[in-house]
């Protein structure tokens, strides 16, 4: 197994100033590639703490990723940590010197002093093009690991790592077929109450099963070597059957794109009316790709959920629009649905236990309860139904 680890660097993200989607994206393509991360650490703008990790993790890992620290300013110390890693000095890099003075050229400014610190590399590094942005990366082998440095903005990180660093991976190392990962999202029932039952089931060798909670979902993930893929599809229909009328959608595909593309293929239009989510379910299926004929957005106001139901036929009938789908507001603890479809229009009224949370968390959960009605009338179930922890207190 080949151990490849990343290193973020900076301040922010320490802090938590700013999220870390590079590792999340790293971590997904060395995944795609049969590279799966061994781990990831962050460290801040010290120039020891940087050293000490470098010279650490170079003793352990067989390939490092560092990200961040090459821009023009003080706190970027990427260069200098490297290179007193290695016990080596820094020296500018001419051909990249000509190409950041060319870029700034080019847009009629003169480039500040400062921009040349971005064309010095360790002496010895081999230099990776990055061809988006000003600052160079490089590669250095520092005791059994070989270190890629590269910069923080995500879209030269990106561009780096699928030209210049996969392309060296592949040719130096005889990377292993890439792992499959089978998954399966869940909606209404807890954690806990899912891996009681899946627990016990006997796992493939060399097969691991995971789940990941995110409020109103809980996510199954079944991961392990590709030459056990009958196996595992024989665990996971066994998982299948567990989860039950639980499961909204399989795969990477989430359910709004899985909504989108149905109503699509069955030729049907939509139009959306809300008041507690406030348009986050118009938000979710119009970036999915949905068309919608109309949306709009209410104040709260009490209903009945006879009334839901007729102004979600008359919503329908005014746009012309084959399917209509209401949230309505919040009473209390309770709160109104209607769905008018060609079959006719379905409406319930739920109360759910969700005080603990926070607003958004509790918009999120009501759209995906939203959502999961018009995925039961495209199935053909039962569109009107109880999850787990949310009771169905009224139907229409």
């Amino acid at each position: 197994m080949i151990r490849v680890e990343m290193l973020a660097t900076g301040d922010e993200v320490l802090h938590g100033q700013i999220v870390d989607t590079n590792a999340a994206w790293l971590a997904g393509v060395l995944f795609e590639n049969g590279l799966p991360m061994t781990s990831r650490q962050t460290v801040g703008d010290s120039l020891p703490e940087l050293v000490n990790v470098l010279t650490e993790r170079s003793k352990i890992a067989d390939v490092l990723i560092v990200n961040g620290g090459l821009g023009p300013t003080s706190d970027d110390l990427s260069s200098l940590a490297a290179a007193t890693a290695a016990g080596v000095g820094l020296q500018i890099h001419p051909e990249w010197l000509a190409k950041m003075e060319a870029y700034f050229a080019s847009r009629g400014k003169p480039m500040a002093p400062s921009n040349r610190k971005q064309a010095e590399i360790p002496v010895g590094a081999e230099m990776l093009d990055n061809p988006v942005g000003t600052a160079c990366g490089f590669a250095i082998q520092l005791n059994r690991c070989w270190i890629f440095f590269t910069p923080g903005v995500p879209s030269e990180f990106k561009t780096m790592v699928n030209g210049e660093i996969l392309p060296r991976l592949k040719s130096r190392f005889q990377l292993p077929e890439p792992p499959l990962c089978l998954r399966m999202t869940t909606f209404g029932r807890g954690e806990s109450d899912l891996a009681s039952a899946i627990e016990p089931l006997p796992l493939p060798e060399g097969v691991v099963v995971g789940y990941r909670a995110s409020m109103p979902i809980i996510e199954l993930k079944l991961n392990g070597p590709a030459d056990k893929l009958a196996e595992m599809e024989q665990f996971w229909q066994q998982v299948r059957e567990i989860a039950g009328d639980s499961v909204i959608f399989e795969g990477l595909e989430g359910l709004p794109e899985q909504l989108a593309r149905r109503l699509d293929e069955r030729e049907l239009s939509l139009c959306v009316s809300e008041q507690f989510t406030a348009g986050l379910l118009q938000w979710q299926l119009v970036s999915a790709g949905a068309k919608l004929n109309a949306g709009n957005v209410l104040p709260n106001r009490p209903e009945s959920l006879k009334q839901l139901a007729e102004r979600s036929r008359v919503l329908a009938q005014e746009n012309d629009a084959q399917v209509a789908l209401i949230v309505g507001g919040v009473e209390e603890d309770t709160l109104g649905f209607a769905l008018n479809t060609p079959d006719g229009v379905f409406a319930q009224r739920v109360k759910f236990n969700v005080s603990r949370h926070g607003l958004k968390a509790r918009q999120d959960m009501v759209a995906m309860l939203a959502l999961n009605m018009l995925r039961r009338w495209l199935n053909g179930q039962t569109v009107t139904t109880g999850h787990g922890w949310i009771d169905v207190v009224e139907t229409l």
